[in-house]
């Protein structure tokens, strides 16, 4: 093979013609376009990129200290313009045009994220384009909750059990003592219930109940009596079925009355927006009963990197979870105890997530080469998945993400 003919932002020749086509349009692109590719490679701390270029040239940025290791090849300059003004939203379109390949991209994401501070804007919509993108999201924080869960988990069952667990589980596994996806899904069930301390006759509210899977075991194993409530109908319907034994309602988690022994929610909070966070812990408190005890699974995004993730939006919340904010560690616990709660306990286990996606990769890639996803989902829709999957494991094992169960007790 080939290596790498330079390094760096040095290296990077000053044929411009290649960009975006010809004339002064096409050559300004592309001097802007490798004003980045310097950027990226003087924000490349540890790890290293062998970037084959529009022309052929290939070239290695970073390279100065261990990590990951990966490899692009850019067809054209627009990847690099589409990151300048759109972020990783803009990158993802154009890997799904092909303007972009790479033999892993996973390794690419877990670079960029593991490079995120030196880095800096680098990958991030810039100007009117962020600006634009920040109003999108609001609009959808404040009009649209129940269509932004409808978008992702409307899909159809048929589509989930092609490539999920038997279970049904679409969260984090928890990989403790087992390499089975299925046993490591009931092992991250079971682990939340033993931390909020559910007991047979406990009455239990779960928000974002998806399949069923905690609700089948807290009511079997438990003895629990579970209120599971979500916003998609196909897992309604799903979960009645499954579990006969608890009850289920399409309901917004504000709308739900009572009080509960426990209330327990698996990467919900992620799915509310980040205006609407206040008002789930209220919710969340105000369902308890006085010495009663909740349970979050979250996924969290780096405190050094909160304030410029929130500012944008990402190829997640662009094409995947409209309305979708992650929080940081200090921003999930700082609305938790304004709401008046104590965080009791914490557990992290984010290289468990990286490796639950890559599960799931490994299964859904299968099932889309058997033919087994269901009709309808077109090569286009399969590789937006597939990146979608890709992209999560490289944040994940690159540390930007993070997920935590957490307990919280009222004050």
């Amino acid at each position: 093979m080939d290596m790498p003919t330079s390094r760096g932002a040095h290296l990077v020749a000053r044929d411009r013609r290649l960009a975006l086509g010809g004339g002064m349009l096409g050559r300004f692109a592309a001097g802007r376009a490798e004003a980045v590719v310097a950027r990226i490679d003087a924000g490349l701390a540890t790890g290293s990129l062998d970037a084959t270029l529009p022309d052929g040239r290939r070239v290695l940025l970073g390279g100065r200290a261990p990590g990951a290791v990966a490899a692009i090849s850019l067809r054209n300059w627009l990847p690099v313009v589409r990151l300048m003004l759109s972020g990783s939203a803009g990158f993802a379109r154009a890997y799904f045009d092909g303007d972009w390949t790479s033999p892993d991209p996973v390794a690419i994401f877990e670079l960029f994220v593991a490079n995120r501070t030196t880095l800096g804007s680098a990958a991030r919509a810039q100007g009117a384009t962020r600006l634009l993108n920040r109003l999108v999201r609001a609009v959808e924080e404040r009009v649209h909750p129940r269509r932004n869960i409808e978008f992702h988990y409307d899909l159809g069952n048929d589509f989930y059990a092609a490539w999920l667990d038997p279970g049904m589980t679409y969260s984090s596994a928890l990989f403790d003592g087992t390499d089975d996806l299925e046993a490591a899904q009931t092992a991250k069930i079971r682990a939340l219930l033993d931390a909020v301390g559910v007991k047979p006759g406990d009455r239990l509210l779960e928000i974002g109940c998806g399949w069923g899977s905690l609700a089948e075991i807290a009511t079997r194993d438990y003895g629990a009596t579970v209120h599971g409530i979500t916003l998609s109908a196909e897992q309604l319907a799903y979960a009645r079925a499954r579990v006969p034994g608890a009850t289920f309602g399409l309901t917004d988690y504000r709308a739900v009355t009572g009080t509960y022994d426990h209330v327990v929610s698996v990467e919900m909070f992620e799915a509310v927006g980040e205006r609407n966070w206040p008002t789930f812990m209220d919710v969340v408190r105000a369902r308890l009963r006085p010495g009663g005890r909740a349970g979050l699974q979250v996924i969290t995004i780096a405190d050094d990197v909160f304030d410029a993730y929130r500012a944008s939006t990402d190829f997640i919340q662009a094409y995947i979870f409209p309305g979708g904010m992650l929080p940081s560690p200090n921003r999930l616990r700082g609305v938790a105890t304004a709401a008046g709660f104590r965080v009791a306990a914490e557990r992290n286990f984010g290289g468990d997530y990286a490796r639950t996606l890559a599960c799931w990769r490994t299964q859904f890639d299968a099932a889309a080469a058997a033919g087994r996803l269901p009709p309808g989902f077109d090569d286009r829709f399969i590789t937006l998945w597939q990146y979608y999957l890709m992209y999560c494991e490289g944040g994940f094992r690159g540390g930007g993400l993070d997920v935590v169960q957490t307990v919280l007790t009222i004050v």
